[in-house]
């Protein structure tokens, strides 16, 4: 049975936000029956030729405003600046109301903050860009932000994370809609996986907190970079911040909002995922020069805050071969 997938753009909507998951379904149709081949749709938000934040210009194929038939999938694209974009109560209003009538809908990208204006996040957990989590979280404080996941199913509501992540939940619900065999031949064709591992905080930046740069707690960062193959006490952090250790742990969680222990972590991770992109040291010096006890130690922390091992993080992102 044939399917309706639309999705909805505007003025400065990022383009692979709605070209890869249109590339999905549509390369989905070379491999099914015609009864059964995925129908797309751009609406656009506004009315006329729409600009891309890239430059490239789209052509809606009708104004959300002609949009009235029910979707099979709803989505909405993302952009650089739709943090701060509203689209008004007309808008907001027919979204509420296509969404409603369609099968599934969702949003790629930081096109989240599209769905929390119109009011359709309210309770639900969702994702978006990792740099746009703690900005949606802190826009809809009932939503439940699960900022690692590349995407993220509530019902017949479907969120993926940054960009590219429209591509993983387009393969994820084709799989559903026709098999994985469908969603693997999809997925060869454009060369990309079916089904990545890990989360978002593999892509993301380092991600050590900031602090004023001559407060204690600036210092100590200094130190434990400097630092990453001792011990790293609170007592050894304390001693470098001139305070007593339960004093220093109070300082340093309320200025850094994590605790000492979770910063050394976090600095470890990062200098390792340096060296496992631009150098060809084995594992076992990456975790020593990194503080971590052994290369299974560092395995271990891997697979818990990045959702890989460090081989594969090395895989999908070393730049020397």
């Amino acid at each position: 049975m044939q399917k309706t997938v639309a999705i909805v753009v505007f003025s400065g909507v990022q383009s692979l936000d709605v070209t890869g998951p249109m590339d999905v379904f549509c390369e989905a149709n070379r491999f099914l029956a015609p009864q059964d081949h995925y129908r797309l749709e751009v609406i656009g938000v506004e009315r006329g030729v729409i600009a891309c934040s890239n430059g490239l210009s789209l052509n809606a194929h009708r104004h959300f405003s002609e949009a009235l038939q029910a979707y099979d999938l709803l989505l909405v694209a993302g952009g650089p600046q739709l943090p701060f974009m509203n689209f008004g109560a007309a808008f907001d209003a027919w979204l509420r109301d296509a969404s409603a009538s369609a099968q599934r809908f969702g949003s790629i990208c930081n096109g989240a903050f599209i769905l929390a204006r119109a009011g359709l996040l309210d309770g639900r957990a969702v994702t978006t860009h990792w740099g746009d989590a703690a900005a949606l979280a802190a826009l809809c404080p009932s939503t439940r932000v699960e900022a690692d996941h590349l995407y993220v199913q509530d019902g017949e509501l479907y969120t993926s994370a940054g960009v590219t992540a429209g591509i993983d939940l387009s393969l994820f619900l084709l799989g559903r809609d026709h098999g994985p065999e469908v969603a693997l031949s999809v997925a060869k064709r454009l060369v990309v996986f079916t089904q990545r591992s890990g989360g978002q905080s593999q892509f993301s930046p380092f991600l050590m907190p900031h602090a004023e740069p001559t407060s204690a707690v600036a210092l100590v960062q200094h130190y434990v970079l400097a630092n990453l193959t001792g011990d790293l006490t609170i007592a050894d952090l304390a001693n470098a911040a001139n305070m007593s250790a339960r004093n220093f742990s109070r300082v340093f969680a309320r200025e850094a909002k994590i605790t000492p222990a979770e910063f050394v972590e976090r600095a470890r991770v990062d200098a390792a995922r340096v060296l496992l992109e631009s150098t060809h040291s084995p594992l076992k010096t990456v975790a020593y020069q990194c503080g971590f006890r052994d290369a299974q130690h560092m395995r271990n922390v891997f697979n818990r805050r990045l959702g890989v091992t460090p081989q594969q993080f090395r895989l999908n992102f070393a730049a020397v071969v």
